[in-house]
């Protein structure tokens, strides 16, 4: 794995090319969120586009589209039943990067998770990041047995579990947890995956080395804050950002902008759509000042 020096971080900031249009600089498919925790899809999408995304997508279940698209005008916000075979879109490339995130505010007791989960995860041709209730479904056998064959299709996987998400992770294939780096380690090789295992400081793996992130802060221990995660880190790896890479920046950025945000509304009172208000000061951090 490679050293992440300032330098690197700021070349690895994607910023956009003048010849590049909404679909050709990312395109964001978010199936997230449900009667239970709209919000999560709300926090996930909008920080999605803030962090570059060029095109945000969310699919929700059908009672709440009213309600998630009044977080901002901007959003595609579609119900599940109206996806078709038509969405399952060719291949991601350079030209038309695409990533989807999975699972942000999904309800464990919603029958129709299960479904979704295996579907992108079959079907979707291009990086997956499960989170949140969608983690719930990797044990599964079915479920699980999706994994190998993305990764040996060369579609990256990425799962963003936290500490107790990533114990059941680890219970059903006897993986020891005492250690974050080899729980990181371990759960990136048994789920075919770059593994972000998130904490006062995020383990990224991708099953053979283990980068540590260190700029966490106690500002971010809020419900929603990984919901922003999760949108950044899908809207680098829509942007063509590599798996591991999209990883460590992602999380940096979030880190940062938690760091940013106490600094001015102190660690007590930041919240989540606080945390996306400053990915762009985050940006500008990482990227020495740079606006283009």
């Amino acid at each position: 794995m490679r050293e992440y020096t300032p330098e690197v971080f700021a070349e690895l900031l994607p910023y956009p090319t003048p010849n590049l249009y909404k679909y050709s600089r990312g395109r964001l498919i978010l199936v997230v969120g449900s009667r239970a925790y709209p919000g999560a899809a709300g926090l996930a999408s909008l920080a999605g586009q803030r962090a570059g995304a060029g095109y945000t997508e969310v699919y929700v279940e059908d009672s709440i589209v009213q309600r998630v698209q009044i977080y901002a005008p901007s959003l595609v916000v579609r119900a599940w039943s109206e996806w078709d075979s038509a969405h399952w879109m060719p291949r991601a490339d350079a030209r038309h990067p695409r990533a989807y995130v999975l699972g942000c505010g999904f309800d464990a007791t919603d029958p129709y998770i299960a479904n979704v989960t295996r579907q992108i995860l079959k079907r979707g041709k291009a990086p997956v990041l499960v989170d949140g209730g969608a983690l719930k479904m990797l044990p599964a056998r079915k479920i699980h047995a999706l994994c190998e064959p993305r990764e040996k299709d060369n579609l990256p996987t990425i799962i963003t579990p936290h500490f107790g998400e990533a114990v059941t992770l680890a219970q059903t294939y006897n993986i020891p947890t005492e250690d974050p780096v080899e729980l990181a380690k371990e759960l990136a090789r048994y789920y075919h995956a770059s593994c972000v295992l998130k904490g006062p400081n995020t383990y990224i793996s991708d099953g053979e080395d283990c980068y540590c992130m260190t700029e966490g802060t106690a500002a971010l221990s809020k419900a929603g804050t990984g919901d922003v995660l999760a949108g950044i880190i899908g809207a680098l790896l829509a942007q063509g950002v590599e798996p591991i890479d999209a990883c460590v920046l992602g999380t940096t950025l979030h880190a940062r902008a938690g760091r940013l945000a106490a600094e001015d509304l102190t660690s007590i009172a930041i919240t989540p759509e606080d945390l996306i208000s400053y990915i762009p000061r985050a940006v500008l951090s990482l990227g020495n000042g740079r606006t283009s």
